[in-house]
């Protein structure tokens, strides 16, 4: 993909990729643009995606935290922030227009091609934001939802279920380096039929309660216990 001509015919097979089809199809042109393009260039009738950037950047998190504040009732606020951060940040952007298949489709000037600036996680992390932020400004932020989790929702679910931290280690830790004893952990309720149970789990940590976290499984539970004792110790750092 060399043109803007070229983009412009191949803009049907883009929207096959994305699963959606735009009304006004500049949006999606514009976040395809990166900025060497448009500096190689020189036109006053090219403009590049950073704008988009910017607004899809902030749409993606917002998308993300409203699924993850409704799919995970009882995590706190420190941990859903962490797996916000895991699922927007460059990484993650760049294997999700990897998923896509859009690389090929980026404009980029000709110093950028020949460095195989199509490959960079940078610049294809900022295409998928743009892209997002072109999604947003067409259909507004139910299209942009609907467009994520049909594609990535699997990563989402695979984030949730591989925490960023062991918190159970990490105050383990804590406990012994401190008191020199192991935190002690009690289930004190399980709620729910027996197909569907929520195990209600306190940490105690120097036989003093230190924590209470809810889960579908005793380790989930301790888990979010452990996070919870860990979250109110000052001197630590989550």
């Amino acid at each position: 993909m060399n043109t803007l001509e070229d983009l412009k015919k191949n803009i049907l097979s883009v929207e096959e990729r994305l699963g959606y089809i735009f009304e006004n199809k500049d949006h999606l042109i514009l976040s395809l643009i990166h900025r060497s393009f448009v500096n190689e260039y020189k036109s006053a009738l090219l403009s590049h995606n950073e704008r988009l950037e910017f607004l899809g950047d902030s749409v993606l998190g917002l998308v993300l935290a409203d699924y993850l504040y409704h799919r995970l009732p009882s995590y706190p606020e420190g941990l859903l922030s962490q797996l916000r951060s895991r699922l927007v940040d460059a990484n993650s952007c760049a294997h999700y227009l990897q998923k896509l298949d859009l690389s090929p489709f980026i404009l980029l000037g000709r110093g950028e091609a020949i460095t195989e600036g199509r490959a960079k996680s940078s610049i294809q992390a900022d295409v998928f934001e743009a892209i997002v932020g072109a999604i947003y400004l067409d259909g507004g932020l139910s299209s942009v939802k609907s467009f994520f989790l049909c594609h990535f929702e699997e990563e989402v679910n695979e984030a949730i279920g591989s925490p960023p931290r062991n918190y159970k280690a990490d105050l383990q830790d804590y406990s012994q380096r401190k008191h020199q004893k192991t935190p002690v952990y009690k289930v004190v309720q399980e709620s729910g039929p027996d197909h569907a149970k929520i195990f209600h789990v306190m940490v105690f940590v120097n036989e003093q309660e230190a924590g209470i976290g809810l889960g579908a499984s005793k380790k989930e539970a301790e888990q979010r216990a452990a996070f919870d004792a860990m979250s109110k110790l000052p001197e630590v750092s989550l």
